[in-house]
């Protein structure tokens, strides 16, 4: 996949790990895409790791949509938890 597929990948992945997680965010458009780009990349390596799962099989399929959707929702958690922890503070 190219760079540009990557991007779409990660704002759609991030996008839809925002809807399913309850709660509020924060972060535009451009979070949005690094969150999924990160989160595209972290369900990527656990996704090989784990699962034997290759995100480079292409944009369409299946593996790798539920990889990165998985990835950005654990790197969304983590960035709740890293920003109530501030908050508090």
């Amino acid at each position: 996949m190219g760079i540009l597929a990557w991007i779409l990948l990660g704002l759609i992945a991030g996008a839809i790990a925002k809807a399913i997680l309850p709660g509020e965010q924060g972060g535009g458009w451009l979070a949005t895409i690094i969150l999924g780009i990160v989160g595209a990349m972290v369900g990527g390596f656990l996704g090989s790791v784990l699962f034997d799962v290759d995100l480079n099989k292409g944009f369409f399929n299946l593996s790798t949509w539920i990889s990165a959707i998985g990835g950005s929702l654990i790197v969304l958690l983590i960035w709740g938890f890293i920003r109530s922890r501030t908050s508090r503070v």
